[in-house]
């Protein structure tokens, strides 16, 4: 691949009225390389050792240095953001290890360049600085330590935030899990630890190269002249342990730029890692998209969340007036099969986690133990388990937020108002209902939500979750909650009716709580906020004066202006028709040849069912609860993760015509 001579990146990116930079991340490889001082081409498996070697260098020095700054002391010195001279201190991690003295040197006999040592300092600065949040959070923990740590009083929980900072809107699971690791501990040593340095250990070390802490003496990229093409250049050691600059060469790596990559982006020198044999290349790029607003609103789509229909969203509209009406019924995101086979996943795990204990308490570190070799297919199994959860997750992560930005989009929302569930725990419910709600992979829906939604400018704004599903949209009047419409009596939690008479909503829980979210989000908006650390849109409370005006308003029904009452029996219509409707005599004998003609009576002459694939899209209606189970015929008709996610189509994307229902019954 040709190298454009002489051109380089521009560092700065031309921006228009109302837009802004956007930094985002995608997947590449390296898939060969050529020595540029012996015109070698290395193949994928050297190219993976060479990379390794470098890898080794770096992760070698970080453990050094993380080890030895892993304390309350440094990492506080770190974050406090100035150095001893009363200076600030450089936002590069590798910059400000420098400034307060804080180097490693290669091993022994070992010969590495400055930017080497580099990516050593940024790993560990990275590290160090995550570090202190925790650090913060343990100290306000073990400071307010309740009395009975299984739980707090509401003194207690008051305490508890006060304590930690930023802890008045923090996850009470947040909380809650730190107080379950430091009760852990105590029951271990029979004291409270000190603080996170002494709760956890040393972290471990990832194998990686931060080429984005060099400059152009140890890596470049630049664009190629074939689009979707770029050339990485970077240097890498000839042998594990280099005595000399001369053990290290230039090694120059096309890369095929994934299509999500515009063709204006600008390129950043990526981080390398291994990954099966492979070197994976994290390709961070910057380009210009449109700004995202907090307020100023008038159209906005509400999500909710739910189990087996896992996202309920609809869009709503601010008129000038105040009022907030619906657009539409809302559509919705239903993923119980690919629910249902996480859960099988899930405990074919913990079964196979269970046997390879067994084995290794058996084994007890004996490698000659004739258990060894099962215990060696045990956790390559768990790891093929492992690998099939997370890509599950990531693929009905990906498809969930991709279907609400396009249902946003059809709309015209500028924003989407998103239930924030981060604090949500169900009690008394039982281990599968808590089970099934913590692998709805929320968070991932969220933050690939808020990457597409970026895009297209479109803002997303999580509003708290208090009351969405309890009062009506229209009054907010408490509902009353019901198993389904046909059965009224029943009592249960998919349907809601309000009581009040001069209301008289009823609908889907899921489909009345969107209506609360949007009404809530657009009447808040000027409360909208960003937050410092995570860069993300909220509203943190809700305001009783604001939230009175946060209803539906119906639209009003349209009426006939001609009265069709009934007054009387209905009229019997004669007909002349010359034949009955269904055919007396029988049809003729049916030929042999490819045509025939119509069989006798009603029999049906298409398929006696839909062919591969044809419809996936289902209603939104709530029924009773249906007897059969789900019947996953996923790998049976080839449809794959898509025949177990069922969601309403946007708008402007109407359903394909079914060209094959009518071609006749198969000879």
């Amino acid at each position: 691949m040709q190298r454009r001579q002489g051109c380089r990146v521009s560092r700065k990116l031309p921006l228009a009225d109302g837009e802004t930079t956007r930094t985002a991340c995608a997947r590449g490889l390296l898939r060969s390389g050529v020595d540029e001082k012996t015109g070698e081409v290395l193949p994928p498996v050297v190219l993976a050792e060479r990379v390794g070697w470098a890898m080794d260098l770096v992760a070698g020095m970080v453990s050094t240095l993380t080890t030895e700054h892993w304390n309350t002391t440094d990492v506080n010195v770190l974050a406090s953001g100035v150095d001893a001279g009363g200076r600030k201190l450089p936002s590069n991690a590798w910059m400000a290890l420098r400034r307060l003295g804080w180097t490693v040197a290669s091993p022994e006999g070992v010969k590495v360049n400055d930017r080497i040592v580099r990516m050593a300092q940024e790993a560990t600065g990275r590290t160090l600085r995550s570090a202190k949040w925790r650090a913060d959070l343990t100290v306000g923990v073990l400071a307010t330590w309740p009395s009975d740590p299984t739980k707090r009083t509401a003194d207690e929980w008051d305490a508890v935030r006060e304590a930690v900072p930023g802890g008045k809107h923090l996850p009470g699971s947040v909380i809650k899990s730190r107080t379950r690791q430091v009760a852990a501990d105590l029951r271990k040593h029979g004291r409270l630890p000190a603080d996170v340095f002494e709760l956890e250990p040393t972290p471990c070390i990832a194998r990686m190269l931060l080429l984005s802490a060099c400059d152009g003496q140890q890596a470049t990229i630049e664009r190629s002249d074939e689009p979707g093409r770029a050339l990485l250049r970077l240097q890498l050691p000839t042998r594990p342990d280099p005595a000399s600059y001369a053990d290290w060469t230039w090694v120059a790596c096309p890369i095929s730029l994934p299509p999500t990559v515009p063709s204006g982006a600008l390129l950043h020198l990526p981080t390398l890692r291994i990954h099966q044999g492979k070197v994976r290349a994290d390709l961070a790029y910057t380009h210009a998209v449109p700004r995202a607003q907090r307020t100023g609103h008038t159209v906005a789509l509400g999500v909710d969340w739910g189990l087996n229909t896992l996202l309920s969203a609809g869009a709503t509209r601010r008129h000038a007036d105040g009022r907030i009406t619906a657009l539409g019924t809302g559509a919705q995101f239903r993923a119980a099969g690919v629910l249902a086979k996480q859960h099988r996943l899930r405990r074919l795990s913990e079964q196979l986690h269970a046997k390879a204990d067994h084995h290794q308490r058996l084994i007890g570190g004996d490698e000659t133990h004739p258990l060894s070799a099962k215990h060696r297919v045990l956790s390559d199994e768990i790891r093929h388990v492992s690998d099939r959860r997370t890509n599950l997750n990531d693929t009905l992560a990906w498809a969930a937020a991709r279907w609400t930005v396009d249902q946003a989009i059809a709309a015209g929302a500028t924003v989407i108002y998103l239930e924030d569930l981060r604090s949500m725990e169900s009690l008394g419910m039982g281990r599968t209902h808590n089970t099934r709600m913590s692998q709805t992979v929320r968070g991932q829906i969220a933050d690939r939500m808020r990457h597409l939604a970026a895009e297209t400018g479109i803002a997303v704004v999580t509003v708290p979750a208090r009351n969405t599903s309890k009062h009506c949209p229209q009054c907010l009047t408490p509902l009353r909650h019901r198993k389904a419409p046909d059965r009224p009596t029943k009592p249960g939690w998919k349907w809601a009716i309000c009581p009040n008479r001069g209301c008289g909503w009823q609908g889907d829980r899921d489909h009345g709580a969107w209506r609360r979210i949007a009404a809530r989000g657009l009447t808040h908006q000027a409360k909208t906020v960003v937050d410092k650390t995570s860069g993300t849109m909220m509203i943190r409370s809700v305001v009783d004066k604001l939230e009175a005006k946060a209803v539906i308003t119906p639209a009003n029904a349209e009426t006939s202006r001609k009265d069709r009452s009934k007054t009387g029996p209905t009229r019997h219509h004669k007909t002349t028709r010359p034949a009955p409707r269904r055919r007396r005599a029988p049809s003729p004998t049916r030929s042999q040849g490819p045509a025939g003609k119509r069989p006798e009576g009603h029999a049906p002459t298409g398929r006696t069912r839909l062919p591969r694939a044809a419809h996936r899209h289902q209603g939104v209606q709530t029924i009773s609860t249906s007897t059969s189970r789900h019947k996953p015929r996923g790998a049976a008709l080839g449809a794959g993760f898509h025949l177990h996610a069922h969601a309403s189509p946007p708008r402007w994307a109407e359903p394909a015509p079914d060209t094959t229902s009518g071609m006749g019954s198969p000879r």
